[in-house]
């Protein structure tokens, strides 16, 4: 198989997997958790020295590419395994790269901290161990980049696209619904903004996506 991808899909190696599955890739998935020290053996180690998940790893014939950093891995895959003609989720002009790169740094600079903060203290946490007045800061913070998102889809809606790059489902919007998809948890906080909820709920809808998270339900 051309690809190994190293994590499990409950962290932010689902952005690599998200991206093979919507490929149709053969890709072999080793499911190294990031609990446990799995990821400070000398083994993975000799892969990512940060000792984090996911790492993809490209056995390409001139030699294996190692990829490291989630946003990078889905990147990558889209760049070098899509087809790039317009019929995926790779981007097919300048344009559309553009949009990818800028939309998957976006993400991580004005929106993954506080959504983090949101799914642990709402939601992934014990009730016990939650805050809720760590959850209600970080989505007083949100509004202002969610309301940004929210221009830029109802601008595309306007242009006949339905996605952040283009009409059909890319990259760009894979690598910024791995991100929105923490915030759902916070209903009032996505109720004001209707383009990005509505966006995010059918991404996250994607047959790929469930693949990944419900493979008994899908056969997989």
């Amino acid at each position: 198989m051309a690809l190994t991808i190293h994590g499990i899909t409950a962290s932010r190696a689902v952005r690599p997997l998200w991206a093979a599955e919507e490929l149709g890739l053969a890709y072999r998935h080793e499911p190294v958790p990031y609990q446990g020290g799995a990821t400070r053996s000398s083994e993975f180690l000799a892969l990512n020295p940060n000792g984090h998940i996911p790492v993809v790893v490209d056995h390409r014939p001139e030699g294996d590419v190692v990829v490291w950093e989630s946003m990078a891995c889905a990147l990558y895959i889209a760049r070098h395994h899509g087809r790039g003609d317009g019929s995926d989720l790779s981007p097919a002009t300048p344009v559309e790269d553009a949009e990818a790169l800028r939309w998957a740094f976006w993400a991580m600079t004005e929106l993954e901290k506080d959504a983090l903060t949101v799914l642990m203290h709402r939601a992934a946490m014990p009730a016990e161990q939650r805050k809720p007045e760590l959850a209600e800061q970080a989505e007083k913070r949100l509004h202002a980049p969610l309301r940004v998102l929210e221009a830029h889809l109802q601008a595309q809606a306007a242009r006949g696209q339905a996605h952040v790059a283009a009409e059909r489902f890319t990259v760009a919007d894979l690598c910024l619904a791995s991100v929105t998809h923490w915030l759902h948890p916070a209903r009032t906080l996505l109720d004001a903004f209707p383009s990005v909820r509505a966006w995010s709920l059918a991404c996250q809808a994607r047959a790929a996506l469930q693949r990944l998270r419900h493979p008994a339900r899908t056969g997989a």
